[in-house]
């Protein structure tokens, strides 16, 4: 054990060595996500031999059914500890995960199974993600908590550039499921060092209420829409991540098909500009330091999304290529800067007993936003034109920052004390 407290305070360095176990933890799942990334769609259409409807619904029905089935969670989970949910949201992601490539390997292995693994996942994911949130505000005092979704934030950007390749060869050398096999063990892997940051965790305080009611699943967006910062942050993140996500297959489809770029330019375009989101995760507390939290907030952003309109004049060859790593890059850098002030921003401003709620609904909102404006887009750039989609795309994002929270309100509500846990 003591061997165990060692690693953990190395990871954590001056966070404590239970913070280090939940970041190696959490940079061990999120690398086997990256190495897993695009598995599904890969195992469908080489496996079993899915068109490109369901290879699309597999992309976007899943995530928007786990949505739905991960909104009566966030009230279950709020009043337990948060512990041994992330441990619990762990195991069944690899469970569900591991059934893929057992009934691959007996082959018995089917389109359904596919949609209900992703539906499993992404539901647990959504809960795993709110449950954390809690466990981390109660993990660290307020002022350590940019530090440690700073951190997660490099972690985030170190693997997107490490995962993909590694999978793409994996899958290569091993075939399809071999990157998903990865994925649940490191999910596995991920639940055991939960499980090693110890230490007690209080049981949260119930309501005199013993049964949840149906109103309760609502609690989550009833405490956002009421909260003059939080509320206009969730559109302009729901917007935002939904309009970017839905151009990204319009944009492959441009890039491989009409302009012709091969796979490795087209991967080599998304993985290099990520070293943006590195350095702009290592900038987020220097400047929110010396800043401040609410204006680094605002200005990264609106600069985060003047980039994307550029996509729209993608042209072939080596120019192209450079103009998509460019509007990538600077994309990149600014989320790099926002992602980790956002996240501390949106924990310091939500009542303890009401985290985990809120930041399901969150993410419920963002998950199903992203999957509805993905449809949408297909749509449109079925219509239009992908050029056009993806410019259109663009337009709109210019418009995001206006949702963003307004300096005086939000300066006010920052100077506040962290408000008191409800009753209600």
């Amino acid at each position: 054990m003591k061997s165990g407290h060692r690693l953990g305070h190395l990871l954590g360095q001056r966070l404590g060595w239970r913070f280090g176990w939940l970041w190696g933890a959490y940079g061990t799942s999120a690398l086997g996500t990256w190495l897993a990334f695009g598995a599904f769609p890969v195992i469908a259409i080489q496996v079993l031999h899915a068109g490109p409807a369901e290879a699309a619904a597999l992309s976007s029905v899943g995530v928007a059914v786990g949505a739905v089935v991960a909104v009566p969670l966030g009230p279950w989970v709020e009043f337990r500890r948060k512990r041994p949910v992330l441990v619990a949201m762990d195991l069944a992601r690899f469970a569900a995960l591991l059934t893929i490539p057992a009934a691959f390997a007996l082959g018995v292995l089917t389109f359904v199974q596919l949609l209900l693994v992703s539906v499993v996942v992404a539901a647990a994911d959504i809960s795993f993600r709110a449950a954390s949130g809690a466990y981390l505000k109660t993990l660290l005092p307020a002022e350590d908590l940019l530090v440690a979704n700073a951190r997660f934030e490099s972690t985030a950007w170190t693997t997107t550039i490490v995962g993909p390749p590694l999978g793409g060869a994996a899958i290569g050398l091993l075939g399809p499921v071999a990157t998903v096999v990865a994925d649940a063990v490191s999910y596995l892997l991920s639940a055991l060092g939960i499980r090693a940051t110890g230490g007690h965790e209080p049981l949260p305080e119930r309501r005199e209420a013993a049964r949840m009611r149906a109103g309760d699943l609502l609690d989550g967006w009833r405490y956002i829409l009421a909260d003059t910062t939080l509320r206009p942050l969730l559109f302009n993140t729901a917007l935002f991540n939904g309009l970017v996500m839905a151009a990204d297959p319009l944009l492959a489809v441009l890039m491989l098909g009409r302009l012709g770029f091969a796979p490795w330019q087209y991967g080599l375009a998304f993985a290099a500009p990520s070293i943006g989101g590195l350095l702009g995760s290592r900038l987020a507390r220097p400047l929110a330091t010396r800043f401040g939290q609410l204006r680094v907030l605002v200005v990264a952003g609106t600069l985060r999304a003047l980039w994307p309109v550029g996509l729209a004049f993608l042209g072939p060859g080596t120019g192209g290529l450079l103009l998509v790593m460019g509007v990538e890059l600077g994309l990149i850098f600014c989320c790099g800067v926002f992602n980790p002030v956002y996240a501390t921003y949106r924990l310091e401003r939500t009542a303890t007993d009401r985290v985990t709620r809120t930041l399901s609904a969150w993410a419920v909102t963002t998950k199903a936003s992203t999957a509805l404006l993905t449809a949408l887009w297909g749509v449109l750039g079925a219509l239009l034109g992908p050029r056009t989609a993806i410019g259109l795309a663009g337009v709109l994002l210019l418009a995001t920052p206006l949702l963003l929270p307004r300096r005086r309100r939000a300066a006010a509500r920052l100077s506040e004390p962290e408000p008191e846990p409800s009753r209600t």
